[in-house]
């Protein structure tokens, strides 16, 4: 997995407890799949194997499923990852997405994702999105546990969604959203509700005329 986050300033890594491990292993899992995939596996298939249940299978069923590609058909696999996240709105990544849809409010709420980096001393690469699901769960893993947490209980209905969607299309990727939702507290009353309906409706369509999702000022801004 490429280095999303930067460090740029020393500061204490998150203590390797089990929901940091959980994140770190899903941030891995749920990243396109690159040529070192395969030499990965092995030290995530250990690492998994330290995790309790229901993490375990959970994240193991979809190491399990990226081992038996044959012959480790990094193409085959990239072919299924594109399959399961680029052509769904119900399976996407960001996890503004959901809220917002690929409107102005959806760029405004990636600034928070930003500022949070940025106060932890971490500069986020130009490869990706503040609100890509594998950004957040490697700066909770590695940097801010607590901080990189309430960032994915603000945005719980987006990850339920998601994890809906992969478990209603069979995919092998529900696993790891199954662990990293089953670190946060069980949803009950009004959010389980939101949450239902946000499954029901999906994101929001595309608003016509506004410009697109992230302002100029965002995607031009120095860092």
């Amino acid at each position: 997995m490429k280095q999303l986050l930067t460090l740029r300033r020393d500061r204490p890594r998150a203590g390797e407890g089990t929901n940091a491990l959980i994140y770190r292993v899903a941030a891995f899992l749920l990243e396109y799949p690159d040529a070192n995939l395969t030499d990965r596996l092995p030290a995530l298939a250990a690492a998994v194997a330290t995790l309790p249940e229901p993490a375990r299978s959970d994240l193991g069923g979809l190491v399990d499923h990226l081992s038996q590609a044959p012959g480790g058909d990094e193409q085959a696999i990239g072919a299924e990852y594109v399959r399961t996240f680029d052509l769904d709105r119900r399976r996407a990544l960001y996890l503004t997405y959901y809220a917002f849809g690929d409107t102005r409010k959806r760029g405004m709420a990636m600034l928070d994702f930003k500022s949070a980096y940025r106060q932890s001393g971490l500069e986020l690469s130009d490869d990706e999105l503040p609100d890509h699901l594998c950004v957040v769960l490697e700066f909770a893993a590695t940097t801010d546990l607590a901080w990189g947490r309430e960032l994915l209980l603000k945005h719980r209905a987006g990850l339920e969604v998601l994890r809906v969607a992969l478990r209603d299309a069979g995919s092998p990727y529900a696993g790891a959203l199954t662990a990293v939702c089953g670190t946060l507290p069980p949803l009950a009353g009004e959010e389980e509700k939101a949450i239902a309906t946000l499954i029901a409706a999906g994101p929001p369509e595309e608003e016509v005329g506004l410009e697109p999702f992230a302002p100029p000022s965002y995607m031009g801004e120095s860092r």
